[in-house]
Formats: C-alpha cells, structure tokens, sequence
C-alpha cells in the first residue's frame, strides 16, 4: 500500500531544527503545497529539505477561509482532501479540521513514530528525537506528551 503525505510547514520547520527531515522518505510520496513552500522560503527554508524528495503543488480547490487555519494550512488540507494523503501538520486547529474531513493526521512526533514503524530509526533515536522536539525546537509540546508517544513506540 503507497503512503501518500502531506505537509503544512510546522513539521518541516520542526524536523528540520533536529536535523531529521530524511525521516519524512517513511511516505512514499511527499507533497508539499505551494502556499506552504513560499511560507517556508520567506521564514527560511529548513536545511536539508532540498535533498527530500517531493512534489509542490497547489491544490485544485482551496478550503474555505477560516480565521483558524493560514493559508498554507488550507492549501495542505486541500491537497491531503484531494489525493487521499494524511495530513502532516502540528497546529491543532488544522488537525481538528482534518479530522472533521475524515482526513488522517500526523504531528511531527507522529513523523518519527512512523519512521520507527519503517525502521528508518531504532526505538532509542526514536525516543531521543521526540524529547529533542520538545526540547529543541520552536514546537510546543508538554512533556507527558512526549513520553505517551515514547510509550507507544512499544505497541
């Protein structure tokens, strides 16, 4: 079964600050919106990200605009909406709405979760990267967080 991404810039920015954008080669196809790129360009662009393989693209129909969600965070909703992707993003208003339109999400602990799953990483680099995203990142995440999705790393 192909695992097809897509992803609002937070997981980009996120992975990209511990140096773990690779671990994004987990889907076997990327997608990264148009409108999410131009944000990542004029916030800076993650090192790294020119060595991943995806595709840019606007979707075919934008969500309705919402106070809730940027733009970028529309666009990759669209896009996950049209190509039946999960949806890669760590803003919890863009997950609700996701979830809203039955369209799978995944933050960026679930990006190393999912590596793990594919044995990109082993437990234990798995554990250190999610307690890096808490610890070294500009991604809020509470510790107890942390630690529940260190503890289903087992299941």
């Amino acid at each position: 079964m192909t695992v097809v991404a897509v992803s609002d810039t937070g997981p980009l920015i996120h992975l990209g600050e511990i140096h773990s954008l690779e671990l994004l080669d987990a889907f076997d196809r990327l997608y990264v919106p148009e409108t999410v790129y131009d944000e990542l360009e004029r916030g800076g662009v993650p090192d790294g990200l020119e060595k991943l393989s995806f595709e840019r693209l606007e979707p075919d129909e934008f969500q309705p605009e919402t106070t809730e969600l940027d733009p970028g965070e529309r666009a990759a909703l669209a896009v996950a909406n049209e190509r039946e992707a999960v949806l890669l993003t760590d803003d919890l208003a863009a997950r609700d709405a996701a979830v809203e339109h039955g369209i799978d999400v995944h933050g960026s602990l679930g990006v190393i979760a999912i590596a793990y799953a594919h044995g990109l990483v082993d437990r234990d680099e798995a554990a250190t990267l999610m307690r890096a995203l808490q610890l070294e990142t500009s991604l809020f995440v509470t510790e107890a967080i942390v630690e529940r999705a260190i503890r289903k790393l087992e299941e």
